[in-house]
């Protein structure tokens, strides 16, 4: 099995900037799709962004375009999510997940709050 395990949430003041970070364990393959989901109170969790293990075919909402950037370390075994030009509509519990073609996996969430 995969294990996941989110860092770096916070509060933030609007137009400033995060870093959260996804630990992984276990064997990564090329071929996983990594990603950032978010859910805030009273709605539903929504995708952010996505990328493959490979680094190729990064893949993000159109309310984080240009603003979010996603990326991963092969060494750490980790995959970040930038968050730049933050607005308080950002705020929620970030999720990460792991589509290995079988399996679906999912951390246990990280707290971004947006507030001046």
């Amino acid at each position: 099995q995969v294990q996941l395990e989110e860092s770096g949430g916070g509060l933030v003041q609007p137009g400033g900037s995060l870093r959260l970070s996804c630990a992984a364990s276990g064997t990564i393959f090329s071929f996983y799709v990594m990603g950032w989901y978010r859910q805030a109170p009273g709605k539903e969790r929504e995708f952010v962004a996505a990328i493959r293990w490979s680094g190729s075919s990064p893949n993000y909402a159109d309310s984080v375009k240009g603003r979010f950037t996603i990326s991963r370390d092969i060494t750490k075994k980790t995959v970040y999510l930038q968050m730049n030009t933050m607005e308080p509509e950002d705020t929620a519990v970030y999720y990460c997940n792991v589509q290995t073609g079988r399996n679906n996996y999912w951390g246990q969430g990280t707290q971004v709050t947006v507030s001046s």
